[in-house]
């Protein structure tokens, strides 16, 4: 099964901050590196009266909008898809995959906190939490401006090794 951690934290915290750092620092590593987003609002990948658009309004389940260098896919879902059924429609070729949200999900998750901040509800699949202050945790506390260490971290969270990966550095 593809490996799968998740970033969260409350609104605000920084999650969307340290998943581009943490992408850069395993793509770095010579990981190929997936992303999604669980996002509470309806973001606008089209625009009314565009084809696509007249695709899915006509009932289409699915529709593919492809640009000469994007793919973006678009498909209805009625019930709340599993993260792992989520990662899969990204296809194949990926080392990892760094989830943004998914706070409900059954993988491991580091949150993100910031000063002056509560801490999420305790969660079994927290496995650490970076953070700018030290904390008295059960958790694995991280420096949040650590990258490096956040990246061996989930290195061996979710046991990435040199064997896996697709495009071994130079």
């Amino acid at each position: 099964m593809l490996p799968i951690i998740a970033i969260v934290g409350r609104s605000n915290s920084g999650k969307t901050t340290l998943v581009t750092k943490l992408v850069r620092e395993l793509v770095a590593r010579g990981y190929n590196v997936a992303t999604m987003k669980d996002s509470h609002r309806q973001p606008t990948f089209d625009s009314k009266d565009k084809d696509s658009w007249k695709h899915i309004e006509a009932g289409s389940v699915a529709t593919a909008l492809k640009t000469h260098d994007s793919i973006v896919v678009i498909r209805r879902s009625a019930f709340k898809t599993d993260i792992h059924a989520i990662a899969g429609l990204l296809g194949h070729g990926h080392d990892i995959v760094i989830a943004e949200g998914f706070k409900h999900s059954n993988v491991p998750k580091i949150e993100v906190h910031r000063a002056g901040m509560p801490l999420l509800d305790d969660s079994a699949d927290i496995v650490a939490i970076a953070s700018q202050e030290p904390l008295e945790s059960k958790k694995c506390v991280l420096n949040i401006d650590d990258i490096p260490a956040i990246a061996d971290f989930v290195e061996r969270e979710v046991n990435l090794t040199a064997r896996q990966l697709k495009n071994p550095p130079q």
